[in-house]
């Protein structure tokens, strides 16, 4: 079955004109990327999932906004173009965009990296649709069906302006038990996969990623700036990676020479892929790995009077709805309190966060407190965000941060 069949692409998108009430409308305007279905006034009766939303502004009647419609989610239309400069939807208007989001990522493929981002959903303007490169291979996340009608266009564009050899497609769970496709999850639509595992290179160090089964497209690349700062930081140092999945922070480490390093994770199986990572690149200080519950293998380490050069918790989204907010702070709480009490004298804690929910200023607080507490003497040395793959284009697309804390005593 071609990828046409699969994807069912005989449905025509038709064309709704909308207009929303005066909160929507402020929003679209000022560049924001959702429409909640209680903003929408008027729109047609029949609209379907993929139909092209065509945004009227309420007085005037002129076109502020062109989005995709999603039957399937308070999201109602998710915006792929923010202007009122004339455009027509078809083959020519995504390939210009995805040109301009491999402009952006230059830089970095300056250096000697060949694993990066190309579409950062909403952030590139394509909302619910991730695509991430490794070395030759392109992988191609979906969220939502919006994207069935388009995607067949899309795809060529991409393969060819990343140079990709094969092309995966990886589906969200809500899309793999959708009736409307017959793709499956993992399907190779263009080129061949002779392995599963894909062998790619961030900042001179080599990784792998499971592209057909791994979390998300196979790998975390959002940390990559990250990972290379605590890598330099790392020489001759006893390193603690908490949350250490696939070992990124590990490897770069071990790489850049630290004498020894610990991953902890609860999954037995990502343990085993950081130690096979590692072995990708030459080092000579010692791997160890403890599987185990983060906050539990943490106070047990307490309780053997054990410390590290460098801690390193990168936990993962505590916050995935408002109500789980708070519950969220007072966990980042006591994971850097858990930290402090394992950073050695004049070490290095480096507390990260990628719950969206959790703002910049109020994760940052939560660490000030919780370390000045503790009494000891320290300074937050650098404050990150997202790497240059990951940009920020509206409040909620900005997830990711992170504090060094160098200790003085």
């Amino acid at each position: 079955m071609t990828f046409s069949e699969k994807i069912k692409a005989n449905y025509q998108p038709k064309r709704l004109a909308v207009k929303l009430n005066a909160k929507g409308e402020q929003f679209v305007v000022k560049g924001h990327p959702w429409v909640f279905s209680n903003s929408i006034v008027k729109i047609n009766d029949d609209a379907k999932t993929g139909d092209l939303a065509i945004i009227f502004s309420k007085n005037k009647n002129k076109v502020i906004a062109l989005g995709l419609f999603d039957a399937n989610s308070p999201i109602r239309i998710k915006i792929i173009h923010n202007s009122q400069e004339k455009v027509e939807v078809n083959s020519a208007f995504f390939h210009h965009k995805i040109e301009n989001a491999f402009a952006l990522r230059q830089p970095l493929l300056q250096t000697n990296t060949n694993s990066y981002r190309l579409l950062f959903g909403e952030n590139d303007g394509f909302p619910g649709l991730i695509a991430d490169v490794y070395d030759k291979v392109l992988v191609v996340k979906l969220y939502s069906e919006i994207w069935l009608p388009y995607i067949e266009t899309i795809i060529p564009s991409l393969q060819q302006i990343s140079k990709a050899e094969t092309v995966v497609v990886r589906l969200s769970r809500s899309l793999e038990n959708s009736s409307n496709h017959q793709l499956k999850d993992g399907d190779v639509i263009y080129g061949t996969l002779e392995n599963e595992v894909v062998e790619f290179v961030e900042h001179d160090v080599k990784f792998s990623a499971h592209v057909i089964k791994g979390h998300k497209t196979g790998y975390f690349l959002d940390h990559r700036a990250n990972r290379k700062q605590v890598g330099e930081w790392s020489k001759n140092k006893t390193v603690l990676d908490v949350f250490s999945y696939a070992g990124g922070f590990s490897v770069h480490a071990l790489y850049n020479g630290a004498k020894e390093v610990t991953s902890l994770d609860i999954s037995k199986q990502a343990l085993e892929v950081a130690v096979q990572n590692g072995k990708l690149n030459d080092y000579t200080g010692i791997h160890k790995t403890i599987a185990g519950d983060a906050f539990e293998a943490l106070k047990q380490l307490i309780k053997e009077n054990k410390t590290f050069d460098v801690v390193v918790i990168d936990p993962p989204s505590f916050a995935k709805q408002a109500s789980e907010i708070d519950l969220a702070k007072k966990k980042y709480a006591q994971l850097a309190q858990l930290g402090e009490q394992l950073t050695a004298k004049n070490g290095l804690l480096v507390l990260a966060s990628c719950s969206s929910r959790v703002v910049p200023q109020a994760f940052f607080d939560i660490n000030k407190q919780v370390l000045l507490d503790s009494n000891r003497t320290f300074n937050l040395i650098l404050k990150t965000g997202h790497d240059i793959d990951h940009p920020v284009t509206f409040p909620e697309g900005e997830y990711l941060k992170c504090g060094y804390y160098r200790f003085q005593n």
